[in-house]
């Protein structure tokens, strides 16, 4: 059993670890001087409402907490990404997923609507 603080915060570190499971996707990130580095982040599929808005405003920094691992928010403020670089990770963000981003998972029906006589 873990006494110390130090041994604390590891088993609970181990502990979020394990429910977190497979929940993360590794897809890479390119900083704004060519820089990639690997980081963790929830699929796109995975992406909550809350997230989705934070990328509608315009705010960045708040989609990737919602988005990224924990310890992975670190190396996206070091990357310090442009607008290209979070495009592409978002893309491979979905293919790692299996999605594509712009394919919606709506029903293939035609948006008119029709009359019956």
């Amino acid at each position: 059993m873990p006494t110390t603080k130090k041994e604390l915060d590891a088993a609970a570190a181990q502990e979020r670890e394990a429910e977190v499971g497979d929940d993360y996707v590794t897809v890479p990130l390119a900083g704004y001087d060519g820089v990639t580095k690997d980081i963790r982040t929830l699929p796109a599929n995975r992406w909550r409402a809350s997230a989705l808005r934070c990328l509608r405003q315009g705010d960045i920094d708040g989609f990737m907490t919602l988005v990224l691992h924990e310890d992975d928010y670190e190396i996206y403020e070091d990357l310090d990404p442009d607008q290209e670089g979070i495009g592409h990770f978002a893309e491979a963000a979905a293919r790692a997923g299996g999605d594509d981003l712009g394919k919606s998972g709506g029903s293939s029906r035609s948006g008119r609507n029709t009359r019956r006589r």
